[in-house]
């Protein structure tokens, strides 16, 4: 009804459902990427390769935990944005937001995703400057007073580098590369490392979609609740992993067993989280019949009942009410409303036919709620979560000091290098693409698009969801416990940096001290001699 005068809609003509040249917008979304990608890698693995080569043995694991800390802080406060900006309208100042009929809790809603991207890459330019101004190489920490006695050893090392240079980058990179896939420790880590990514982007990548349909709550909130309970306490364990490491002068050894210990216990607490559910929202016409009744298969003709089958009502058409008898519609014409007042998202409809209810029979836009035994779920899931980000980083520093130290000074940087190239290329590309397809093969509705084709999902089957994002990422690290516990036996066997309390440093203090005990020996030398001088001459 428009103006209260019937309209009937012709069929659209086909040659108006022509596909249209997509646009090509995302080639600069995905070029963009790449280059920020190619100036990001550089910082993370060469920058803690930096810190392990001129930090003390003992100060590096802290210095790194600093590090990986800011690399949190970033998506904490990236998150915080990412909320602010999908709680407005993608269109925002180009439509009136006062007319629009949906909410940020509907799976139809858009957030200004390109907001973000203008706030972030001013801020990036601001904090490349800096980097300009890092010296390209730094004074053994702790040596800085003893400059003078080993510049003659810098210097020699210093000759040597140049003479290497000579030859170019390839011919150290072969013998490099040969001698870290020869290297059991190293290869087994980045091995663990796939899986154990693997199931982390998934589950990070998937969290907010898991929050808005197994707790119903909108994607805005989703991502903010997601920073502020998982990334401060990763923060707080990365610091506190390193100050352990410094504190208690932990071997390689030792680091490994914490590492893994740790992880194993992270990994039986998270199965709790299987435990805290909520049931399907009930959807008239896809998971429960019109007389209330749940039902576990979708079937199409099931959206129309006796009374409405004569109604036109579209089927594909996803514009949900819900009825003040606790369930939902596809639309407000499958629930046979006949009137409504109010505009925009305080629209209500009444006298609705098909919702069977004492009094009146009315219906509000949106999914019904899910109730409030559903929000004690999620607060418990989100401490679940917390507890074990606290856990998991705990552990992080120390797994990551066994990477630096199972490797030869000189193989640091090309072997950190690959690690991150590794986890990239066989974790965070192939990841969330079959991740993403197994989460689409529980979709209970499909929206459509102008011209019949298939849209987004609007609505999971919440339960095989669970089961989906749950469990494959239990499977997942389950499986890189394995490499983990051979690396383990491996390092009884090895001899590697810091397990006798010594370090590289202590080493060269010691041939400090031994050519001050020279110095002091020559100066006695002198004075016997001349004062069997003097009494010659006496």
């Amino acid at each position: 009804m428009e103006n209260g005068t019937q309209i009937l809609r012709p069929t659209q003509d086909p040659s108006e459902c022509t596909k249209e040249v997509k646009s090509l917008m995302w080639v600069y979304v995905l070029v963009g990427n790449i280059v920020r990608g190619m100036g990001e890698t550089p910082i993370l693995p060469l920058g803690i390769s930096y810190i392990e080569d001129f930090a003390k043995f003992e100060n590096s694991p802290l210095y790194i935990g600093l590090v990986e800390t800011g690399a949190i802080i970033g998506p904490l406060i990236g998150l915080l944005l990412a909320s602010f900006c999908a709680n407005v309208y993608v269109d925002t100042g180009f439509v009136n937001t006062d007319d629009l009929i949906i909410t940020p809790t509907d799976t139809r809603w858009v957030g200004a995703w390109w907001f973000g991207f203008l706030i972030c890459a001013g801020v990036n330019v601001l904090t490349a400057i800096p980097f300009f101004f890092l010296p390209n190489t730094l004074p053994k920490e702790g040596l800085e007073t003893n400059a003078d006695i080993i510049k003659n050893e810098n210097e020699d090392k210093q000759k040597e580098e140049v003479k290497k240079e000579k030859y170019g980058i390839t011919k150290d990179f072969l013998p490099f590369m040969k001698s870290l896939s020869c290297n059991p420790i190293y290869m087994l880590f980045i091995l663990v490392s796939v899986i154990q990514f693997n199931a982390f982007v998934n589950m990070i990548s998937f969290m907010p979609k898991y929050l808005e349909q197994q707790y119903g709550i909108s994607s805005s909130d989703a991502i903010f609740l997601m920073g502020i309970y998982n990334l401060p306490p990763i923060c707080i364990g990365y610091i506190i992993g390193g100050l352990i490491m410094k504190k208690f002068k932990i071997t390689v050894k030792q680091a490994a067993h914490i590492g893994c210990w740790l992880s194993l216990l992270e990994y039986l607490l998270y199965f709790l989280s299987f435990l805290m559910t909520c049931e399907n929202s009930s959807v008239v016409g896809i998971n429960t019949s019109y007389e209330g009744i749940p039902q576990d298969l979708y079937v199409e003709n099931d959206i129309f009942a006796d009374c409405n089958v004569d109604c036109n009502c579209p089927s594909k058409i996803w514009d949900p009410v819900c009825g003040n008898n606790g369930l939902s519609y596809l639309s407000a014409c499958l629930a046979g409303c006949e009137t409504s007042i109010g505009t925009g998202i305080n629209m209500v409809f009444q006298n609705c036919s098909r919702i069977q209810t004492s009094g009146n029979s009315s219906a509000v836009l949106g999914l019904c709620d899910k109730g409030p035994d559903c929000s004690l779920m999620l607060q418990y899931f989100l401490i679940l979560s917390a507890m074990s980000s606290f856990i998991y980083s705990l552990a992080a520093i120390p797994g990551y000091m066994v990477l630096l130290r199972c490797m030869k000074s000189e193989e640091k940087s090309l072997g950190v290098g690959l690690h991150t190239f590794c986890t990239r290329v066989f974790a965070g590309i192939p990841a969330p693409i079959y991740f993403g397809a197994l989460m689409d093969s529980t979709c209970l509705h499909w929206g459509t698009l102008k011209c019949g084709e298939s849209g987004a999902c609007r609505i999971y089957d919440s339960t095989t969801f669970r089961y989906i994002y749950l469990g494959l990422p239990a499977a997942l690290r389950g499986s890189s416990f394995v490499p983990a516990l051979i690396i383990l036996i491996l390092l009884r066997k090895c001899h590697l940096p810091g397990e006798n309390a010594s370090s590289g440093t202590e080493l060269i203090e010691t041939k400090v001290k031994g050519k001050e005990n020279e110095c002091k020996d020559i100066y006695q030398k002198s004075t016997v001699l001349k004062d069997d001088e003097l009494k010659t001459k006496l």
